[in-house]
């Protein structure tokens, strides 16, 4: 007699009941459904997060940066300095501090602000959703990553 696979023992082992293939494929089609949207300001998704960033913030640290972001520093310096040339922000040691660096948004990237201002009721729309739906799914993600960081 041939033994069952231990996933028809066991439903949790297969992938359509596991959250992490779920969270890993939405966050694939998400980041895909901003690609159009981002194109008009011809900034990739990386940037956009970054931008977000300063926008709320004008200044911050690159620690701070990926911190916020869940980013190393070896994945944020290349994409920091890639928005440099592109004139979106600069860095700077931090006269408090010369271990660390402050990067400050410049006047071309808060350009880009006004024309990002539709981008997540684009999203929303796309998605199918009100923002009220999207801002209660969002307060669940971030317990879980509040959970799991």
């Amino acid at each position: 007699m041939k033994e069952l696979p231990e996933s028809a023992l066991n439903p949790l082992l297969k992938l359509d009941n596991q959250l992490c293939f779920s969270v890993y494929a939405l966050s694939r089609l998400i980041t895909k459904a901003y690609q159009p949207l981002l194109e008009s300001l011809d900034v990739t998704y990386p940037q956009y997060l970054v931008l977000l960033l300063l926008w709320e913030h004008d200044a911050l640290t690159v620690k701070q940066l990926g911190e916020k972001l869940l980013l190393d520093s070896g994945t944020l310096t290349p994409l920091l300095k890639r928005m440099e040339q592109r004139q979106w922000l600069s860095r700077r040691r931090d006269l408090r501090d010369e271990r660390s660096v402050v990067v400050e948004l410049q006047p071309a990237a808060r350009a880009l602000q006004l024309k990002a201002h539709e981008i997540p009721v684009q999203l929303a729309e796309k998605m199918q959703m009100t923002i009220p739906e999207i801002d209660a799914l969002r307060t669940q993600l971030r317990q879980l990553i509040t959970l799991l960081a």
